[in-house]
C-alpha cells in the first residue's frame, strides 16, 4: 500500500485522467448563455460606475485644470502687460532724468563759463591797469633819464674837450653842438 499512496498523489496533481476529454469552460457551449448574461451585467455595472462616478470626476479634474491653466495664462498676460508698461515708464523716466542731467550739466557749464569770463575780464582789467601804470612809470623814468642824458652829454663833452685840449670847454658851444645833434 505504500506504493499506491504516492501514485494517487501524482494522479491528483495532474488533475486526473477523466477530465482530459472535456473543453475549456469559457469555450464550452453549454455555459455560453450564462456567460453572456454575466458579461452584460458586469459591463452594464462597470458602465454605470464609470459614467456616474469616475468619468464625472475625471471631467471635473480636466475642467479645473483647464480653468487653472487659462487663469494662469491670463494672469501671465496681465503681468507681462504690466511689466511692459513698467518698462516703458522706466525708459521714459530714464530719458527724462538724462535730459534733466544734461540740462543741469549745460547750466553748470554756462555758469562756470560766465564766472570764468568775469574773472578773466577782472584779471585783464587789473593787468591792463598795472600795465598802464608800468608804462607810465617807464615813460617817467625814460623822461627823467632823457633829461639827465642832456646833462650827462654836456658834462661828458666838456670833459672830453678839456681832456683833449687841456682847456675848459665853452658851455654855450657845447649846448649849440648838442642842439644840432638833436635836429
Amino acid at each position: 500500500m505504500a506504493e499506491n499512496a504516492p501514485h494517487t498523489t501524482a494522479t491528483e496533481a495532474h488533475g486526473g485522467a477523466a477530465e482530459h476529454g472535456s473543453a475549456f469552460p469559457p469555450f464550452d457551449s453549454t455555459h455560453f448563455s450564462s456567460q453572456l448574461i454575466w458579461l452584460a451585467l458586469v459591463f452594464g455595472a462597470l458602465y454605470l460606475l464609470m459614467s456616474r462616478v469616475a468619468l464625472p470626476r475625471v471631467a471635473g479634474i480636466l475642467k479645473d485644470r483647464g480653468d487653472k491653466i487659462s487663469g494662469d495664462l491670463s494672469a501671465a498676460r496681465d503681468a507681462q502687460a504690466k511689466a511692459e508698461a513698467a518698462g516703458a515708464d522706466l525708459e521714459k523716466t530714464l530719458a527724462e532724468a538724462k535730459a534733466k542731467a544734461q540740462a543741469m550739466g549745460q547750466q553748470a557749464h554756462q555758469a562756470l563759463a560766465a564766472e570764468t569770463e568775469a574773472k578773466r575780464k577782472t584779471l585783464e582789467g587789473e593787468l591792463n591797469a598795472k600795465l598802464a601804470a608800468a608804462e607810465t612809470q617807464i615813460a617817467d623814468t625814460k623822461a627823467k633819464a632823457m633829461s639827465n642824458v642832456e646833462t650827462i652829454a654836456k658834462d661828458t663833452a666838456s670833459a672830453i674837450v678839456e681832456h683833449i685840449t687841456g682847456k675848459p670847454a665853452d658851455p654855450q658851444k657845447i649846448a649849440a653842438a648838442l642842439a644840432n645833434a638833436k635836429a
